[in-house]
């Protein structure tokens, strides 16, 4: 009698993989297998993944989370869930889901990530929207309530309105209650200020702008600001912040100087963030909470362009190029 014999067979998918470091050159369209999910993990099949000025720190292996290589780039993303591991009872398959935080990257055809990084998505939001969730969103969400611990009624200075993480900031900072001062530096750009919420929009570009801020708020400046580009912003934020005020850096590319009697003066101060050191129990909080906001319709994510996930060099330079209008998203 011949023994069964079982014959493994290989199931590959579409992904970007990265062999080396470096620039948008290196991103490389090829075929790779589509993984399993172990116990607790959860397969998605991706419909939309979305694009980080983070993932692009990441590529050039110089930032503070170095993957090892080969690595398939991208941590959010939303799509249907194709499989389940052991343990998993939170979705199911075929849910609407989006990504936060995958483990094996979203720039992919199918990604794996863990059970408490995966989330429910509403009907109302299509997968690209949902692709635009994880980063952005989660990052507003730390730096207002977890670093400013914002209180309903301040002011908020928000340095790049129309980004993914700004826009996705006017949002909760509106629907929380707060007075929303938002830049950006196209027309385009500040029409899209308003049209999510904002308070007031200011043109960075103008050499006056600052003075438009001071005038909007009686001379007192802002509680709290965000600050997407340090290296250009910090020491002029520092001419603006109301006493007893608070800066949250998001985003730098390079040094600054600063004058620190600004910030003595002002009795204020200046904090750091990064949102990929998160412990699971702030994660899960963050993400417990904008669920709550995504069921009343309070957080509408604006999609700038879906790029086919083969031209994904050209995504990773378009989301670093300036004039931003919402979020990039790959389409595999």
């Amino acid at each position: 009698m011949t023994p069964n014999t079982f014959k493994y067979q290989r199931i590959d998918m579409k992904a970007i993989q990265v062999q080396q470091f470096g620039g948008p050159e290196v991103l490389d369209y090829k075929e790779v297998e589509k993984p399993n999910p172990g116990p607790g993990q959860v397969l998605v099949q991706i419909k939309s993944a979305g694009v980080n000025p983070v993932d692009t720190y990441i590529l050039t292996g110089t930032y503070a989370r170095k993957p090892n290589l080969p690595y398939t780039p991208g941590m959010d993303g939303a799509g249907i869930v194709d499989a389940v591991g052991q343990g998993v009872t939170q979705v199911k398959i075929g849910d609407r889901v989006y990504v936060e935080g995958a483990i094996t990257g979203t720039y992919a055809e199918f990604c794996l990530a863990a059970e408490n990084h995966v989330h429910l998505l509403p009907s109302s939001l299509t997968f690209s929207q949902g692709a635009a969730l994880g980063v952005p969103y989660g990052t507003a969400h730390y730096a207002l309530f977890s670093k400013a611990k914002v209180k309903k009624g301040e002011t908020l200075f928000i340095q790049g309105g129309s980004g993914g993480t700004g826009v996705a900031s006017i949002q909760l900072a509106k629907a929380f209650g707060l007075k929303v001062i938002a830049t950006a530096g196209t027309e385009r750009g500040l029409q899209l200020i308003k049209q999510i919420g904002a308070d007031h929009a200011l043109n960075h570009k103008d050499p006056n702008y600052l003075e438009g801020l001071l005038n909007l708020t009686q001379g007192k400046g802002a509680d709290v600001i965000l600050e997407m580009a340090a290296h250009i912003n910090l020491g002029k934020d520092l001419t603006v912040l109301a006493f007893n005020g608070q800066i949250v850096i998001i985003g730098s590319r390079g040094p600054v100087e600063i004058n620190p009697r600004d910030i003595i003066s002002r009795n204020g101060a200046i904090l750091g963030m990064i949102s990929l050191k998160r412990t699971d129990e702030e994660n899960n909080a963050i993400h417990k909470d904008l669920w709550n906001y995504l069921k009343n319709s309070s957080l509408n994510p604006v999609i700038n362009q879906e790029i086919p996930l083969k031209e994904v060099a050209q995504a990773h330079k378009t989301v670093m190029m300036p004039g931003a209008h919402g979020k990039i998203v790959l389409i595999p």
